[in-house]
């Protein structure tokens, strides 16, 4: 259901099941899923695709154009998945020429007064609590908690399963599985409780602390860190994704704690 009292431009693709609210903005080129909701006041720009029984609350804008002074008005997208939730006052705005797009994958939350910068990329079921602030072509990799206040650079990658301490301010990648904290922000150990959470063996959630003794071991450099953890421990999908991350990071990790 259309309210009578929104604005929905005559291009915009919206599914009969949607439901858009009173005073919301519809642009051109947008399209919205079967299920979604569009609160008062909401505003959905140019270039916005918006997926299944998603929830857009008052006052929260998808598909502004991009923060970026490169930005010269070609025609990208802001992509959002099934089943997320964008708070009041949220803000995700479309892609540059650098990447074409900004995605939020499928069941995530973001919550009130944060913002997603041009071109970054949420892969699925992802928290952001409120006031997050990701710079552009930031990497959110499943399952990452990110605190409230939390301020992200530009080009940053975080991984997944990764918590991160409210009033952070990120300035280097943060592999798998890890908690994130203090100031400045640094390694704190694995995120045991939300592995638990979901379904992590005993036996993983052990093979995953083995990996981050060898690098962060004080013994070792990244680099001869991560060959003792090829040489010496079994082969597994944790280690090799941490590896994997570590090895392909050009900004580097978060120091460990001291």
């Amino acid at each position: 259901m259309i309210s009578p009292l929104a604005y929905v431009h005559p291009g915009a693709k919206i599914d009969d099941t949607a439901n858009i609210g009173p005073f919301a903005y519809i642009e051109d080129n947008v399209e919205i899923g079967a299920g979604t909701e569009i609160m008062a006041n909401a505003s959905v720009l140019y270039g916005a695709r918006i997926g299944k029984n998603c929830r857009v609350f008052p006052s929260a804008v998808v598909g502004a154009i991009p923060q970026d002074l490169k930005f010269q008005g070609e025609d990208t997208i802001a992509v959002i998945g099934d089943n997320t939730t964008i708070r009041e006052c949220a803000t995700i705005h479309r892609g540059t020429a650098s990447k074409g797009k900004t995605v939020v994958g499928n069941n995530c939350l973001i919550m009130a007064y944060s913002h997603v910068a041009h071109d970054c990329l949420l892969h699925d079921h992802i928290i952001m609590s409120n006031a997050v602030q990701l710079a552009g072509e930031v990497v959110v990799e499943d399952f990452a908690i990110i605190g409230g206040g939390t301020l992200v650079h530009q080009f940053t990658h975080i991984g997944a399963h990764v918590m991160i301490q409210g009033g952070s301010r990120v300035n280097k990648d943060i592999p798998p599985y890890a908690i994130a904290a203090r100031e400045p922000i640094q390694y704190c150990g694995i995120n045991s409780i939300g592995l638990n959470r979901r379904g992590f063996t005993r036996e993983q959630i052990n093979a995953i602390q083995d990996v981050y003794r060898l690098v962060y071991s004080p013994l070792y450099n990244t680099t001869q860190a991560i060959q003792h953890a090829e040489a010496e421990l079994p082969d597994s999908p944790e280690r090799n994704l941490i590896l994997s991350f570590i090895k392909e990071s050009p900004r580097g990790i978060i120091k460990g704690a001291i």
